[in-house]
């Protein structure tokens, strides 16, 4: 039995068809070395906010770009800044080039910078909608992690803000710009497989209540900086924002755990569901949407969260293999597919992808995404992932915990993003709650 906090491991088709399928109604996506060839607005200057370990992965992203210059990072733990420095500053001087990168404790210092174009925000999800309504307001173009927002009226707040300031947001959804991923898109949109009843979208649980211990906070740490909006009564715990050495260099050592927490995050839904459910939605048409019904486990016969689109088609949160691997499997008339990361199969060989290569299909899309959003700040068109689809993503998923949490079935109406005579529903804490005193949007 998997430990519901691991991520189980992923499988490998044994065929050596690679997956990397370019797909006619996507735009064309470019590599990390080679998005500059279309560069005309000269070198691209990058701020940091948020240093922890998945931020340190989009680093490594950014730093080899040509024409990018990474000048400024902020975090409120400052051994993650000093982290960040060193990185920046070693890859710089081996490159032999004069960058100067300056770090802050408080985001605003970033946006406050005028030759800062862009941000990358790799925060914990309740800070995102905060940070990002202001990069906007600041006139900053925006790579968000997913899930989007931390509530739904948060979502709608940020697609106001992209629209009414014309910045350019990409989302952190990377799957959507891997060809494993495309392919299995591209058979159901072409009804390869015929009309589809189900999908199985496996993700994992949803949150549980806060119950780490209570712990000192380390030195160097500003935890009413990290809490931000959230509710002063939070207390930290080493899991919650993970610790890291520097002499020696010692990073995190697993992912942290606010993600699974009620108070702090959205579970499995929402870490994992931002992925699995965003492609299911994407495959059926229904990712600027969302569904029209949400039956929690145990509700209507329903073993698994469910959700219900008004085109009959269900999704539920249900495992397609014995090891609850994440992924996305899609029934239909004719047959059907699996798909996962750096795994794909189906029910017959002529679905597969059709391409052959010397190695398993992989997953390698960061380079991609990341240079498909220098392609859209570049020419100023929507990035593969825009911000209604990661909001209506973030929403379907948000919303599922809601319905977990009431334990019972509800209705939406995705056009007002409201739950159909529902005011229990619509007053949820996840629907929108009231920050704390200083904070606002």
């Amino acid at each position: 039995m998997l430990n519901s906090r691991e991520v189980s491991r992923r499988k490998f088709i044994k065929s050596s068809l690679l997956g990397a399928v370019g797909l006619s109604f996507i735009p064309q996506l470019l590599s990390a070395n080679s998005f500059s060839k279309l560069s005309s607005q000269g070198t691209i200057r990058v701020g940091f906010i948020g240093l922890g370990q998945q931020a340190m992965s989009i680093l490594n992203g950014f730093l080899p770009m040509k024409d990018i210059e990474v000048v400024a990072g902020c975090d409120v733990y400052a051994i993650k800044k000093e982290r960040f420095t060193r990185r920046v500053n070693r890859f710089y001087q081996n490159a032999e080039k004069n960058v100067k990168v300056e770090v802050y404790q408080n985001y605003k210092d970033v946006l406050a910078r005028k030759d800062v174009d862009l941000v990358v925000i790799a925060t914990p999800d309740h800070a995102h909608a905060l940070i990002a309504v202001a990069a906007c307001e600041a006139k900053k173009d925006i790579y968000l992690e997913k899930p989007l927002t931390f509530t739904v009226t948060e979502g709608r707040a940020l697609v106001n803000a992209v629209r009414k300031n014309k910045v350019i947001l990409a989302v952190g959804s990377q799957q959507r710009s891997d060809g494993g991923f495309q392919h299995a898109v591209d058979l159901v949109q072409k009804g390869r497989l015929g009309k589809i009843s189900k999908i199985y979208a496996s993700v994992g649980p949803a949150p549980t209540p806060y119950d780490l211990p209570k712990e000192t906070i380390p030195t160097g740490l500003d935890w009413e900086l990290w809490l931000g909006p959230l509710d002063e009564r939070i207390h930290y715990n080493e899991k919650v924002n993970p610790s890291i050495t520097l002499d020696p260099e010692v990073n995190e050592k697993g992912w942290a755990e606010w993600r699974y927490f009620k108070e702090t995050g959205g579970g499995y839904t929402t870490d994992w569901g931002a992925h699995m459910f965003d492609i299911a939605q994407w495959a059926i048409g229904m990712d600027r949407k969302g569904p029209s019904q949400i039956i929690p486990p145990g509700h209507n016969g329903k073993k698994y969260l469910t959700y219900i689109y008004e085109n009959g088609i269900e999704m539920s949160e249900q495992p397609y293999d014995d090891e609850a691997s994440k992924g996305v499997k899609f029934f239909g008339e004719k047959g059907w597919i699996e798909v996962g990361r750096g795994y794909f199969e189906a029910s017959s060989k002529d679905l597969y992808p059709k391409e052959a290569g010397k190695s398993a299909l992989g997953y390698e899309t960061l380079g991609d995404h990341y240079g498909d959003f220098i392609r859209a700040v570049q020419t100023r068109k929507d990035p593969i992932v825009s911000v209604e689809i990661g909001h209506s993503t973030c929403a379907c998923c948000t919303i599922g915990n809601i319905a977990i949490d009431l334990k019972r079935p509800l209705t939406w109406d995705y056009k007002t993003e409201k739950f159909i005579n529902d005011k229990e529903a619509n007053s949820h804490r996840l629907m929108g709650y009231k920050y704390k005193k200083g904070y606002s949007l």
